[in-house]
């Protein structure tokens, strides 16, 4: 062994050592005690892997983004899979994707329209607005609180080219109807899958994880979510051109393959005739599609290399705090105040929020405000109508560069009168019992 592995042996030892000593000290729980609605969960291996990759000092992509994209691609059982830096640049990418010329008559262009739904996070519609396709909102389910699937033959025109949903807090929506509407015409489907990271889905006969069974899938990797790496996120497909034009997208715009730090893996870098460029022009600066710059540092990668190999347990604790919590409002009759949430037919969320949703005569606001003063975190249904926010001022005034089919009941009672509290691994039955009391005596008093 060098001089310099044995320095960095005995370094990496010592951050060990470090971690174990004084991060994820447990202590003991007390009733009014902060309970977050999200946390991280790590230990030694994430800071050990972080200094790795600090000490190599590499910083773009490189081994360890190569080893996330393997490994999540495994677990998934996809094909291929791109690192970027965060859930929202993953949705960017998958819907840009959409666009590339490569695609012909499918690609959607400026004036096609995009169904989706308003109840949930802005990034799901944004890169569908800024490039100046159209969203076409349809309302959701309650107690599933994702797309009602009746809608969406109301909601088809002949300028429909995709459908760009999530699956909500982990709840997959009924993607056997909506893929057989794609399918059906001609449409394609991204799975917005940032909060279901882990759901699975039966379909024909066989059960799926969410984001795979559509077109594109994304996910998110920010501290709250399923697992973390800081800031980060990943597109992954089946199709091979998506794939492509993903990673031209991610990196640059550019039409060269070769990875960071290696060139000419084709052997053809200087040979090639591409636009109105001079014969020969170095491929390496080609480029095929206005594009970004959305990659992760193998920092973030190598955070996320440690916990994907903790995830299945992720999952699995978040299916049990699920049922416990649920469990106890059903025994303290929650249910004469509360809609509780229901798993959509076939499937087997990966749990990221329990959300609820008061009853008639049961007020938000004051729910929300006692269980909060409690020490529990709760959160909304993110945007809850995101038509309703001030971004939508301009777009509501001129009434153009968007279409709601239907009233988006459901989503404006979502948008009024639910709310949720998390679910994540790191949650003890103490504290889920505490929260189940809390929450039973708000709506008792609410």
């Amino acid at each position: 062994m060098s001089d310099q592995d044995k320095a960095k042996k005995q370094i990496l030892e010592l951050v060990a050592e470090y971690a174990r000593e004084y991060h994820n000290r447990s202590k003991d729980f007390h009733e009014g005690d902060r309970i977050p609605y999200a946390s991280r969960v790590y230990d030694d291996k994430e800071m050990v892997n972080l200094v790795d990759a600090a000490l190599e000092f590499w910083l773009t992509s490189g081994r360890f983004t190569d080893e996330f994209e393997k490994k999540l691609s495994e677990y998934l059982r996809v094909k291929f899979c791109s690192l970027v830096n965060s859930g929202s640049s993953a949705n960017l990418l998958a819907f840009m994707a959409l666009t590339s010329p490569l695609l012909g008559e499918r690609r959607v262009s400026r004036g096609d329209e995009v169904i989706t739904v308003a109840a949930g996070f802005p990034t799901t519609i944004a890169p569908i607005i800024q490039y100046g396709a159209v969203p076409v909102f349809v309302d959701v389910t309650i107690p599933e609180y994702n797309i009602d699937v009746t809608m969406l033959e109301e909601a088809l025109s002949d300028k429909t080219k995709a459908v760009m949903i999530a699956h909500t807090l982990g709840n997959p929506f009924d993607i056997a109807s909506v893929k057989a509407f794609c399918k059906k015409h001609d449409l394609w489907l991204v799975e917005d899958n940032c909060d279901a990271l882990g759901s699975r889905y039966e379909i024909d006969g066989e059960m799926k994880f969410t984001g795979t069974i559509g077109d594109v899938g994304t996910s998110s990797f920010y501290p709250p979510h399923h697992m973390t790496m800081g800031e980060g996120g990943a597109v992954y497909t089946d199709n091979p051109l998506l794939h492509k034009i993903v990673r031209s997208l991610r990196d640059w715009g550019r039409d060269c393959v070769c990875p960071s730090g290696r060139d000419n893996m084709c052997g053809h870098r200087f040979d090639g005739q591409y636009g109105e460029l001079p014969q020969g022009y170095d491929h390496k600066y080609v480029y095929s599609h206005f594009g970004y710059n959305l990659k992760a540092t193998d920092l973030q990668a190598s955070i996320g290399c440690a916990q994907l190999d903790k995830f299945p347990g992720f999952v699995e604790k978040r299916k049990h705090n699920f049922e416990f919590l649920k469990n106890l409002l059903i025994e303290g009759s929650a249910e004469d105040k509360l809609i509780l949430p229901v798993p959509t037919d076939n499937s087997d969320p990966s749990w990221f929020g329990f959300l609820m949703t008061c009853k008639e005569n049961v007020n938000r606001t004051e729910v929300v405000r006692y269980v909060e003063n409690c020490g529990v975190q709760t959160r909304m249904l993110f945007a809850g109508n995101i038509i309703k926010h001030p971004c939508f001022d301009e777009l509501r005034a001129s009434g153009d560069g968007y279409r709601v089919v239907g009233s988006l009941e459901n989503t404006d009672k979502i948008m009024l009168d639910s709310f949720w509290v998390g679910l994540y691994p790191g949650m003890t039955d103490e504290k889920l019992s505490y929260m189940a009391k809390v929450i039973l005596q708000a709506v008792s008093a609410g």
